[in-house]
């Protein structure tokens, strides 16, 4: 009986992960399992826009499910984009409350809050204002709203970003210190076409809308960027992200329009559950 019951328990997590909303450059409103754990490392690679060196950036990143409302990552990155040489680069904290769910078979509609701060140890040098991969220190807040309609999931999101770094206090006339940052994603499950068991590999195809506009210093400038991506889920768990980022439109002074993307991840369902003795 504990079996079984153990079996339904793990299968329902299951499914809440396999969701075609596990955006490539994105968060969706929807969390991981609760009580679970996730490892994930991501390598980013593109040529500068002002050099001609390959510049690269790695990103190993903690997950943690607290609850089924509230998800924590801690992300430190490591890259040669803003120095010739590799270092350190920045530490970012990320929360997020998913605070309205509407379940319904094979949809749903959810809303979510969330909150970062990131430290980098970066000057300023672009106006293209990217907390999340670590280019500035700073704080930032939004909200994301997802719909999943059975194979088709659907999230927008739209945060307020402000730059904390030393920089601010004497370059206001030069670097901007606040944008607004938002995108448009949307992931389809291609296979398999029937759901039969967890240990299929799923196929789920993204393209992600990613834009930012600057608020104080030069408020006129702006970026679009298009990302598609494809992903591959191993036995409900694991996945492989390769997507490809390139600008649309825009004419903030950036690091580069182009990069590619890749990411591993792997969850520890219940990892934070206690064992019965």
């Amino acid at each position: 009986m504990k079996n079984i019951i153990f079996t339904a328990i793990l299968l329902i997590a299951v499914e809440k992960m396999i969701g075609q909303e596990l955006y490539i450059f994105s968060e969706p409103a929807s969390n991981m399992p609760a009580k679970s754990l996730g490892l994930k490392m991501t390598a980013m690679y593109g040529k500068g826009v002002h050099s001609n060196r390959t510049l690269q950036r790695y990103m190993p990143e903690l997950m943690v499910g607290v609850n089924k409302n509230w998800m924590v990552h801690a992300t430190a990155s490591f890259s040669d984009m803003h120095q010739s040489k590799f270092i350190f680069e920045s530490a970012r904290l990320y929360a997020k409350w998913r605070f309205l769910s509407m379940d319904d078979l094979h949809k749903h509609f959810r809303l979510a809050a969330f909150g970062a701060v990131t430290y980098s140890e970066n000057h300023l040098d672009h106006n293209e204002i990217n907390l999340m991969m670590g280019d500035q220190s700073g704080v930032q807040a939004g909200l994301i709203a997802t719909q999943l309609w059975h194979k088709l999931a659907v999230s927008g999101t739209v945060s307020l970003n402000e730059v904390i770094n030393e920089e601010r206090k004497t370059d206001i006339n030069i670097h901007t210190f606040s944008s607004v940052n938002y995108s448009l994603s949307a992931g389809y499950l291609l296979f398999p076409f029937e759901y039969t068991d967890y240990k299929q590999t799923n196929l789920n195809l993204y393209v992600e809308l990613l834009g930012s506009r600057n608020l104080n210093f030069e408020p006129d400038k702006y970026y679009v960027d298009l990302a598609p991506a494809v992903q591959l889920i191993f036995n409900s768990n694991a996945k492989l992200n390769l997507g490809y980022r390139f600008q649309l439109s825009g004419d903030i002074y950036r690091l580069m329009k182009r990069s590619f993307l890749i990411s591993y991840d792997y969850t520890f369902l219940n990892g934070l559950r206690k064992k019965n003795k």
